[in-house]
């Protein structure tokens, strides 16, 4: 991860023992128990997951400063590298695991359970809900009035910036390839500020839905549906440009070179995942 050496060893790199896994664990216990709160009309549930979500800022720069500081004392050997990168394709795939179900459920209620809702009819042969259409979107069948979120407004804007984010992500790689450390931190510096932005901008459609669309988490299976995928893919943009930021710091400071970098590739990878996701997003969630 650094190209700081020292003498070579015969035994895998085993770390001291931590309490950042519990402390993570809490953290992610509050960010869940405040949000159910807050959906549910408890005032001090966004407080809770404020609090929760704090916690697990705190335990990424903690534990990434710890193994930073490993891997600048020269603890990590290629054995190290290879496994942190079994890790990350691991993690990555538990993700694409993750978003798939989001879209499984997306699927059924669009294609099966509204369609079959629609067409359900009482014993009399009446429709056991007239005012209901089973045609998406829809808020069910006592829902109230709500606009769907357009494709081609703020939801267009962000992936034209996700877009460009995985291409100066990726010339950013090609300078620390060749040790071109200018082009490697605008390219980080340039991602980062693409990250920000997209965050910003989600922010602002999701007041929009609220305030005058009428689009919220209580506007039924669309709605559920929209904040959803759209709402986890932004906390991983979010965390996503943490260490995009973190990396960024890094190269400031002079770490990485064109042989040993794999925390700069560990993020790359997670960054043109999220593009993707993004892309799934908009096609199937704003577009179609």
């Amino acid at each position: 991860m650094s190209s700081h050496t020292t003498p070579a060893r015969q035994h895998y790199f085993v770390p001291q023992p931590t309490l950042y896994p519990v402390i993570l664990a809490g953290g992610m216990f509050f960010l869940a128990l405040g949000f159910i709160q807050a959906i549910n009309g408890f005032d001090l549930g966004r407080w809770v997951m404020l609090g929760g979500f704090a916690i697990i800022v705190y335990v990424l720069f903690g534990w990434f400063g710890r193994v930073i500081g490993e891997s600048r004392r020269g603890a990590y050997r290629d054995w190290e590298d290879v496994s942190f990168r079994y890790g990350m394709v691991w993690f990555i795939a538990s993700e694409v695991m993750f978003f798939a179900a989001f879209f499984g459920a997306l699927f059924y209620l669009r294609v099966i359970a509204v369609p079959e809702l629609g067409g359900m009819t009482a014993a009399h042969g009446t429709s056991l809900w007239p005012e209901f259409a089973g045609t998406w979107p829809t808020s069910g069948p006592q829902g109230n009035p709500f606009t769907p979120m357009g494709a081609w407004g703020i939801p267009a804007i962000n992936t034209s910036l996700l877009l460009s984010s995985g291409a100066t992500v990726t010339w950013a790689h090609w300078g620390l390839l060749r040790n071109q450390r200018r082009q490697l931190i605008i390219g980080l510096a340039a991602t980062v500020l693409l990250g920000m932005l997209f965050i910003g901008f989600q922010a602002y459609e999701y007041h929009h839905a609220y305030s005058e669309l009428g689009l919220t988490m209580g506007a039924g299976a669309y709605g559920a549906t929209f904040f959803m995928l759209t709402g986890f893919h932004g906390f991983h943009v979010t965390l996503g440009t943490i260490m995009l930021a973190v990396i960024l710091l890094r190269s400031l400071n002079g770490h990485f070179d064109s042989e040993r970098h794999f925390a700069f590739e560990g993020v790359a990878w997670y960054w043109h995942f999220v593009d993707v996701v993004w892309l799934l997003l908009f096609v199937f969630v704003y577009w179609v």
